[in-house]
């Protein structure tokens, strides 16, 4: 599995008005709506409805929302970087400003989990992570996070 693959290019974004996590799923929805072609307000619905089971604010400030969805033949993700971190009741309780969500067919099975792993190690590496919030560009941005992937592979 490749992030290059799980992330165009223009689904990455550097937003700074996001005030609630309500906020942060409608822009994740809008976001998937614009690039995938999803139904914004189901991606927003199935969104809230994994958060209800758990907080996906996974700590160092790293949440990883994920949900699955009809009509989606194969993983995608949406990669946000907040100017202004957000409360995200995460398990570490510190506010998150990177946040990567997952979307997945509804019987997407070990793919999921597989996509959900590859993103998890992404963002637990301290050294990614200190160059997403370094920048500002989304080219950049998503030229880290798909460098970053080839690192660890190496």
């Amino acid at each position: 599995m490749d992030l290059s693959k799980l992330l165009a290019p223009g689904a990455v974004k550097v937003l700074s008005n996001v005030t609630s996590k309500k906020r942060l799923f409608q822009d994740l929805g809008d976001i998937a709506g614009s690039i995938y072609r999803l139904d914004a307000a189901q991606t927003v619905d199935a969104l809230q409805e994994r958060e209800s089971l758990g907080p996906t604010g996974v700590g160092h400030g790293v949440a990883l929302p994920h949900a699955r969805l009809d009509d989606l033949d194969e993983v995608v993700g949406v990669f946000l970087r907040l100017e202004k971190p957000l409360d995200f009741d995460a398990v570490d309780r510190l506010p998150v400003d990177l946040v990567f969500a997952l979307f997945a067919p509804k019987d997407s099975g070990v793919e999921h989990l597989k996509a959900l792993a590859l993103v998890s190690r992404t963002m637990r590496d301290p050294e990614t992570c200190e160059k997403l919030r370094a920048n500002t560009d989304p080219a950049a941005l998503h030229a880290v996070l798909t460098e970053a992937q080839s690192r660890q592979a190496a």
